[in-house]
């Protein structure tokens, strides 16, 4: 890229340009997963709206890839993109809190710690991510699963509205009652159809909660996959919990002998009536040895932020991913093979539920379509050095191997790695067509491709 039209460009904005010949731009340029190793042509760290305007013109002038980071939590490294133009959202994490009518407003490089911070002063909170840093717009955008999807759905469908930059350096504001096809488009869509600068949500009263952490050996496995099964089948909605593989992690409540060794796990919390909150969990407690546990009462963005400490930037990271209808024998199966043999205390195995609020969405109310799956799992491998790339990548596909007869075609986009462009229409479903025309309508060139890519027809 011509230095001089950089230079040009540094002169419009109120926040900082960073290129190759600046002392922090190999800082700037890193996103989460460090196996990702892209060298934009500029990265701008936004101050306000009109830098975002200015970038996208800039990056549409000079026919640039246009990259955008919230959280920078994309497991394809998608907020970085070899000579692109960068929009890096990182100082603009503010949250406006509206508790009269309980709602917030997050710029878009809020995290979900951020986030429940903020509400949590209130007594309120949305559906939000299982990973304090993990950013607020691309989780919702992508769909938003978290703790309190089977209470009150995805993130997306907790948005209200957003601003949103458009290819074309339009600013609009997506809702139902304005630019109601980008509204819909943006609420699982991904970043395929502007550059989203805030995003308004509905909140709901969650303030204390009834958390679970369950640990168990890998030997039960299918003792406790059947059992989680047949208990979410009919659980209240209040009762949020994912089932997991993991390594033993170094916390307190885990024996040290379990410490680094296959186990498996269910983590959620309950949200009803505070009195029953241990009654819920015992269930768990009962339904196979158990390894150590954690259950008490506890705020909800702490319970948010517990596995942080497992997901730092600059881990190598390849994910794999599917919808389940059914969490069956064959799935299980597969998931006792490979869960007990977890490569790093970092990876994360999860089977997330999506029943209950999420599945009284019509398919086609958003572009997130996958209505009627009962749960989302993630194979989210991560591990510290690169020298065991090769095993970790191979671990983490023969994974999703023997669980794909038991999948759908389909996935969750912010699941997806950088591999699996070819999987986008199964991933929309029956909402392909309209997402293509819609993208055709606000982003007919294709600017915003640094993504799990919708082409306009």
């Amino acid at each position: 890229m011509n230095q001089i039209a950089l230079d040009g460009l540094r002169e419009q904005l109120r926040g900082q340009l960073v290129t190759p010949e600046d002392p922090d731009y190999d800082a700037a340029r890193a996103v989460f997963n460090a196996m990702v190793d892209k060298r934009p042509a500029g990265v701008i760290r936004v101050a306000q709206v009109s830098d975002v305007i200015a970038g996208v013109n800039f990056a549409r002038e000079n026919s640039m890839p246009l990259a955008i980071r919230g959280g920078g939590h994309s497991a394809p490294g998608f907020g970085t993109w070899d000579d692109a133009l960068v929009l890096d959202f990182v100082n603009r994490t503010g949250v406006r809190v509206d508790p009269e009518n309980s709602r917030a407003r997050a710029e878009a490089g809020t995290t979900w710690a951020d986030f429940n911070a903020a509400t949590h002063a209130f007594g309120l909170a949305t559906t939000g991510g299982i990973v304090g840093s993990t950013g607020v717009a691309g989780l919702t955008l992508g769909g938003g699963i978290g703790y309190l999807a089977r209470k009150y759905g995805l993130s997306c469908d907790n948005l209200v509205s957003a601003d949103v930059v458009t290819a074309d350096g339009s600013f609009l504001i997506a809702s139902e009652e304005q630019n109601a096809d980008l509204f819909w488009a943006i609420r699982g869509g991904g970043g395929n159809f502007g550059v989203v600068t805030s995003l308004e949500f509905q909140l709901h009263p969650v303030d204390m909660v009834h958390a679970g952490i369950i640990i168990y050996g890998a030997e039960n496995i299918p003792t406790v996959a059947r059992f989680y099964r047949d208990y979410m089948a009919s659980a209240p909605e209040e009762f949020g919990a994912f089932l997991g593989f993991h390594q033993g992690p170094p916390v307190p409540f885990l024996p040290e002998e379990w410490h680094g060794k296959s186990v498996c796990v269910v983590v959620g919390m309950w949200t009803g009536d505070p009195t029953e909150g241990e009654a819920r969990w015992q269930p768990f407690l009962d339904a196979a040895p158990v390894a150590g546990s954690m259950v008490a009462p506890m705020p909800y963005p702490a319970l948010n932020v517990a596995f942080d400490g497992l997901n730092q930037k600059g881990m190598q990271g390849y994910w794999k991913a599917n919808f389940l209808r059914e969490l069956n024998d064959g799935a299980i199966a597969a998931h006792a093979e490979f869960g007990a043999t977890v490569t790093s205390v970092n990876t994360a195995v999860h089977v997330y539920p999506i029943d209950g609020a999420v599945s009284r969405v019509g398919v086609q109310d958003t572009a997130f379509a996958h209505r009627d799956m009962k749960f989302s799992p993630v194979i989210a491998t991560q591990w510290a050095d690169p020298a065991d790339n090769e095993a970790n990548i191979a671990w983490a596909r023969a994974y999703a191997a023997a669980l794909a007869p038991h999948s759908e075609a389909g996935g969750y986009i912010n699941f997806m790695d950088s591999e699996d462009q070819n999987r986008v229409a199964d991933n929309y479903g029956p909402n392909w067509e309209k997402l293509v025309a819609v993208k055709a309508k606000y982003d007919p060139d294709n600017l915003f491709r640094v993504n799990q890519n919708i082409a306009p027809a």
